[in-house]
Order: C-alpha cells, then sequence, then structure tokens
C-alpha cells in the first residue's frame, strides 16, 4: 500500500449527498477480485449514457477533473453494501482523498485498509472546500496528513481528526498484511520455539 503523507492535487466537487457504493462501482463489475483495472468504471452510471458515451456534464468528464486525486462529496459518502470494489475503483481512477461531513462506517473503513484517505469535516468546512473546488484545475488543495490539515488554494486550512493507529497505517502504507509483517521477527522466534518444544507437531 502505497504510503499517505501530504497530497496536493485537484479536487472534483461532488455536492450529491447519499452516493452509495453501488453508484461508486455498479454490481456488474463485482466479479473481479483484481483491484486494478476498476476506475474505468468509476460512478459508471454517472459517467456514461447506456451507448458507454461519456456524459459531458458529470464533474469527471470534464477536462479540469479528469486527474482529480481528490473528491469533495456531500454527506453520507458510500452508504449501502459493503463492498470493498468501491475503494478500490476510487484509488484505481486516481482519488486518494474523500472529504464528506460523513461516510457509512463500513466504507469509511474500506478507505484506510486501501490506502484512501477519508477526511470529515464540518458542513461549513466542505460548503468553503467545496466552493475551492469549484475552481477546477487551476485551484489545487492541499491535504496534510502529518499536521491533520485541508488546505485551499487560497491559504484557507481547516482541521480534521483521525485515529492516531490509522493516521499510523498510512503514513507508513500499512495495509492488514504490512501489520503482520511488521511482527514477522516475534512470529519466526515463536516459531522456532514451538518446532523445538513440540517437533511432533
Amino acid at each position: 500500500m502505497d504510503k499517505f503523507t501530504t497530497l496536493t492535487g485537484i479536487a472534483a466537487p461532488m455536492p450529491l449527498v447519499n452516493i452509495d457504493t453501488d453508484m461508486i462501482i455498479p454490481k456488474q463489475f463485482l466479479k473481479t477480485i483484481q483491484r486494478s483495472g476498476l476506475g474505468v468504471n468509476l460512478f459508471d452510471e454517472l459517467r456514461y449514457d447506456r451507448d458507454g458515451n461519456e456524459l459531458p456534464d458529470f464533474v469527471l468528464n470534464q477536462p479540469a477533473y479528469r486527474d482529480a486525486q481528490i473528491l469533495v462529496a456531500g454527506d453520507n459518502f458510500g452508504c449501502g453494501s459493503s463492498r470493498e470494489h468501491a475503494p478500490w475503483a476510487l484509488l484505481d481512477f486516481g482519488i486518494r482523498c474523500v472529504i464528506s461531513t460523513s461516510f457509512a462506517d463500513i466504507f469509511f473503513n474500506n478507505c484506510f485498509k486501501n490506502g484512501i484517505l477519508p477526511v470529515v469535516l464540518p458542513q461549513d468546512a466542505v460548503d468553503a472546500l467545496m466552493e475551492d473546488a469549484r475552481k477546477g484545475a487551476n485551484a489545487r488543495m492541499t491535504v496534510d496528513l502529518e499536521n491533520q490539515t485541508v488546505t485551499t488554494s487560497d491559504g484557507l486550512s481547516f482541521a480534521f481528526e483521525i485515529d492516531p493507529f490509522r493516521k499510523h497505517c498510512l503514513l507508513n502504507g500499512l495495509d492488514d498484511i504490512g501489520l503482520t509483517m511488521e511482527k514477522a521477527p516475534s512470529i519466526d522466534s515463536f516459531e522456532t520455539q514451538m518446532a523445538q518444544a513440540r517437533p511432533w507437531v
């Protein structure tokens, strides 16, 4: 998992509320267990018409936001089913941070496990960030995980809270496997002791 330290990039405004995981990645794309390749189908039903043509009004189809790395979203982002494909699709598209007033719990947890930072801020802060995001590609937003701040292109800064353990994992690029591998010396020592104490096992 890639480390998340400081991200400065284009933020796409998506003020819709209750964006669920089926909207993020529709059910027909859940057959794969590969984490790559899902970005093209991110927000599929909002991005394309029935013939597969891009809908020009959708924010991520607009030239200013095709390389967005941050989403500023409406309330209750990631609600619905618990599919982990949702953060996979966001990450494969290039989204590393989603900012909202609230997230569904399972989606929120899955983001951390996949290297995406979900930032919870009060409505007035999200409104200010949404307005900054509407400036387009020339306005770069900065998310600083170490200092726990989001800063607009004009220098307006908002502090956010994050669980210290989750912060540690993101800063060091540790998913569940990475966390286990941190304990590799202790695991090896235990297995050696058990092999000596119980050679028949």
